[in-house]
């Protein structure tokens, strides 16, 4: 699907996950465009290497500027730590943000002192994710849970099945009454918050997508990119996985 007009924002992510970005972004910037991208044909991006995941980044990015996108969202923990470093440089000229594991917001949280942080498997080894936890770590007890294949099982919905709740239970379950909060680390974990706090009790949990679409609004403001159309802006959805059923999927994640 081609986009209808230019100065779309450009969002990305290996699948579903970035949908609960794009969902602040729109709440947040409500007169811009924005164009969504899951490469679910490849997801789940954080059981990649790291080349693997800058060329499916750079693929896409090349492919959201040619179809008119003034800036590009990361809305993937994964491609963030693995690809933004690159896509910056290569593409100097374009405002490029991405997400980060919202670990510093909850090591600043009244009451929370000892955290579970949810992320793939690739996150946690980055060097972006080990820098933040040791700005931010100190003084409080973190848990890193490498969660290898939830946002894989994210991805084909059916949220309330007895399988997912297996899964978080397995990954999650024996931090029961450990901690006090949960950084979700992937963009696809807030779409199971009810399921993970079914697992471990009543947890604040922290996310970073609020934090990506104030840093988007800031970059677009600097350099004069806001929209200044006066309607609410449109917003699209293309995938890699091009079928009538994996859009619908796509926006039936939007609605949530």
């Amino acid at each position: 699907m081609a986009l209808r007009f230019n100065g779309y924002v450009g969002v990305f992510d290996s699948g579903v996950g970035g949908i609960s970005v794009l969902r602040e972004l729109a709440r947040t910037l409500p007169r811009e465009n924005f164009a969504f991208f899951g490469d679910s044909a490849n997801a789940p991006y954080g059981e990649k290497t790291r080349d693997q995941v800058i060329r499916l980044s750079r693929d896409i990015v090349d492919d959201l500027l040619d179809q008119g996108c003034k800036a590009i969202v990361i809305a993937c923990n994964t491609a963030t730590s693995a690809a933004a470093p690159t896509l910056r440089a290569e593409y100097a000229h374009v405002p490029i943000v991405g997400v980060e594991p919202a670990l510093k917001p909850a090591t600043l949280a009244e009451g929370i002192e000892r955290i579970l942080v949810m992320a793939t498997p690739i996150t946690l080894r980055l060097d972006k994710y080990q820098q933040l936890a040791a700005r931010w770590g100190a003084g409080h007890r973190i848990v890193e849970v490498p969660c290898a294949g939830l946002a894989g099982r994210i991805e084909r919905g059916n949220l309330d099945a007895d399988d997912l709740l297996e899964l978080l239970e397995q990954l999650i379950g024996p931090y029961r009454g450990q901690v006090d909060g949960v950084v979700l680390g992937c963009t696809h974990y807030p779409f199971v918050a009810r399921q993970i706090k079914e697992v471990l009790g009543d947890v604040e949990l922290f996310d970073g997508a609020a934090g990506t679409a104030r840093q988007l609004e800031r970059r677009l403001a600097e350099r004069g990119m806001l929209s200044k159309q006066a309607s609410h802006g449109r917003v699209e959805f293309l995938s890699s996985k091009d079928t009538p059923e994996e859009l619908a999927l796509y926006r039936d994640f939007f609605k949530m």
